[in-house]
């Protein structure tokens, strides 16, 4: 096992070690995305041991991207690095974008070497695969809720019954529970979310709007998060993650075997993200999930440390 503690200088465990005092060294990254300033973009902080969960609420507020990823040395063997996640607003024990930015991140900087990394997070120790582009991530035990009417929630989301597409809309995912409404493909576009209406809904996490082309094997979506106050989100890897386990569950992927599947998102917000998956069945369900992208430096910098 490698020790993040030589590797990401947290040996002497005292925040500004590096950087003096007071000060955190950081950088943006843009994940999921084909090219600079698309995707979805996160804050990578280094050496944050030290922070309370104050400190990092306080500095993922200042950043008030839609996560920022707190890095610092493993609790749990055989992880190789721990990440703390936050949103401008609240903790999250899992995200997509935050573990394919931090692990690349990583290894892009030398810190850890490339190929296989293991992440110490809210929901366990997760393995990445990194390589010069991006990262590969497989996501925890899939979930599958109940199957709701999905009139219900297109009302929620300022569409109506006629815009479903005649699929169930079932809870599904891979650490964190996303809704997900399949609409006809011009409906996309027009979804609007009712916040009063959705936080009385009972709908995970977010709600995934999409529309599904069997012969692409790609979903077009757009994301709204409850933990951004249903704001929408350009790239969310817990939410393709998740659509796979739908997209089984529903019969639109194979229950049998691994399948692939590609999920566009972020181009209404005009950061367009391209989310590479697959979903591994066995006895007609899904049992594992990978979400794939690239990553773009954007910015680095040092941050203050708050008191």
């Amino acid at each position: 096992m490698r020790d993040l503690a030589s590797s990401v200088t947290v040996a002497e465990a005292t925040v500004g070690a590096v950087v003096g005092p007071g000060m955190l060294d950081y950088e943006v990254v843009d994940v999921f995305a084909p090219r600079a300033f698309a995707g979805n973009p996160l804050a990578v902080v280094f050496d944050a041991d030290g922070l309370s969960t104050e400190q990092c609420q306080a500095l993922a507020f200042e950043f008030h991207l839609s996560e920022t990823s707190f890095l610092g040395a493993p609790t749990e063997p055989g992880a190789d690095y721990r990440v703390r996640i936050f949103t401008p607003y609240a903790e999250l024990p899992f995200a997509g974008h935050p573990s394919v930015g931090a692990a690349h991140t990583l290894v892009r900087t030398g810190r850890l070497p490339a190929g296989t990394v293991r992440q110490e997070c809210g929901v366990g120790v997760l393995d990445l695969v990194v390589d010069d582009k991006g990262a590969t991530l497989t996501g925890g035990s899939p979930t599958l809720g109940h199957a709701r009417a999905p009139e219900s929630v297109a009302l929620a989301m300022g569409l109506s019954a006629q815009d479903v597409a005649g699929v169930p809309a079932h809870m599904a995912g891979c650490g964190l529970p996303f809704t997900y409404l399949a609409v006809r493909p011009g409906a996309v576009d027009r979804a609007v979310p009712d916040k009063a209406a959705l936080d009385g809904l009972g709908v995970g996490e977010g709600v995934s709007v999409l529309s599904w082309d069997a012969e692409t094997a790609t979903a077009y979506a757009r994301v709204f998060a409850g933990d951004l106050h249903w704001n929408e989100d350009p790239a969310t890897g817990s939410a393709a993650l998740g659509t796979g386990v739908w997209l089984v569950a529903t019969g639109l992927l194979s229950d049998r075997g691994t399948s692939s599947y590609v999920v566009r998102q972020g181009e209404k917000l005009g950061r367009p993200s391209v989310l590479n998956c697959t979903v591994a069945t066995s006895g007609g369900r899904a049992v594992s999930a990978t979400v794939q992208g690239a990553v773009v430096p954007i910015a680095a910098g040092r941050i203050r440390v708050p008191s």
